[in-house]
């Protein structure tokens, strides 16, 4: 549980929607058109305290539990798609594989550098020549007390911001089991490691994605994280954690966008009558909403197995896969209720073109739906057809 008391943290979720949709907004104009941060972010970020809300009291982080982080993350999930995935990243993958894989000399020496992102990371695990689990090709091949390390890595998120790398490796290509990759943590400026920029993305501008190539790159044994041919373990939980939070995600910008939507059914008036009044886009609306609740409801339950520390990679799977059918229905709905106005860019209205874009990065966002299915499918059949449910409820503030 973190340090704050239930007054204040209602009070702390209230400043982070004020940011969300105040001064990050105020910022993105820029952002749409660099497709870079301002140093202003930044400051807000560390401003704010977000980088410390997930971080453990003894790394002098607010220590909050999954269930605080999930509503944080909804709230600054309602403003620009950018900003979200770098605060989805700092509170999530960010400093949860060294704390749950790295050494104790590792964790000592980087998780208090986090507070303020003098140690930001960058997760190096997709290959256009390969995928995202097993069947990678960027090799790590043993030099004495080290590695060297050949390939490169695509579609990596924060690349252009981050000072550290994860970096998922073969370590032993030989192996047909799970033990073929391993992970590291290596600095950006070490030699032979180049960032290489990517086009302009569709939405979430900002998010500094970039590709990472490793040519005869030396690192010491001290980079790896965990056990050599730990690699996909550590990917595979650390991403499971993290596809529920992307579900959360889209739980802030769905219920942004149902709030825009229902603001202008009221507003827009057609024949004589408000669009609210209508039967039609009552329909929408109730959808939208409904899609929501069940969401919200879905995540909560998840956040709450994994402060348990009961199974969560199923429940993980079929949040983040019904996120992408609520964001797509919302997003559909509210394009539809706003008419042709929506379509254009800033629309005084409110962000409505860009909202449609900035949501569908998460189709893809640590695993399409056809892997989220494949998940959830395999823990249904090794359990027969049934979840469990925490008996009682639970309450983050209790």
């Amino acid at each position: 549980m973190s340090i704050f008391k239930k007054e204040e943290f209602q009070t702390y979720l209230k400043k982070i929607r004020t940011l969300a949709q105040g001064e990050f907004e105020q910022l993105e104009p820029e952002v749409e058109q660099t497709d870079r941060f301002p140093e202003r972010f930044f400051e807000l970020v560390q401003e704010s305290g977000i980088y410390r809300c997930a971080l453990p009291q003894e790394y002098g982080g607010y220590g909050m539990n999954d269930l605080e982080l999930v509503q944080v993350q909804e709230e600054y999930s309602r403003g620009p798609g950018g900003m979200r995935m770098y605060l989805h990243y700092a509170m999530g993958m960010n400093w949860r594989i060294l704390y749950d894989f790295g050494s104790e000399e590792q964790k000592r020496e980087y998780l208090p550098k986090m507070l303020d992102a003098t140690v930001f990371t960058c997760f190096g695990l997709t290959e256009e020549t390969g995928g995202t689990g097993a069947d990678l090709h960027t090799t790590a091949v043993r030099d004495g007390d080290g590695y060297i390390i050949q390939g490169e890595k695509t579609l990596i998120s924060y690349a252009l911001y981050a000072n550290y790398a994860y970096v998922f490796a073969v370590t032993n290509p030989e192996s047909k089991k799970d033990d073929r990759l391993s992970a590291f943590l290596i600095p950006m400026d070490t030699p032979g490691l180049e960032v290489l920029p990517m086009p302009r993305p569709m939405g979430c501008r900002g998010a500094g994605y970039g590709k990472l190539r490793f040519t005869n790159l030396r690192v010491p044994e001290s980079c790896r994280i965990g056990k050599e041919g730990q690699g996909l373990e550590i990917a595979v939980h650390s991403l499971a954690v993290s596809r529920a939070h992307v579900g959360v995600s889209n739980l802030g910008i769905s219920q942004r966008m149902l709030e825009l939507s229902v603001a202008r059914a009221k507003e827009r008036v057609t024949f004589g009558k408000p669009l609210a009044q209508r039967q039609m886009i009552q329909s929408y609306l109730a959808e939208m909403g409904t899609y929501i609740h069940a969401l919200r409801t879905m995540l909560y339950d998840f956040a709450r197995d994994y402060d348990a520390g009961k199974e969560h990679e199923t429940k993980a799977a079929m949040a983040k896969y019904f996120s992408i059918l609520t964001a797509q229905k919302v997003s559909d709905y509210m394009l539809l209720i706003f008419g042709g106005i929506g379509y254009f860019e800033d629309c005084a209205l409110g962000p409505v073109e860009r909202l449609y874009r900035d949501c569908r990065v998460t189709w893809l966002e640590e695993g399409p739906p056809t892997v989220l299915k494949l998940t959830a499918a395999r823990g249904l059949l090794q359990t027969n057809g049934a979840l469990e449910y925490l008996e009682g409820g639970y309450d983050a503030q209790a």
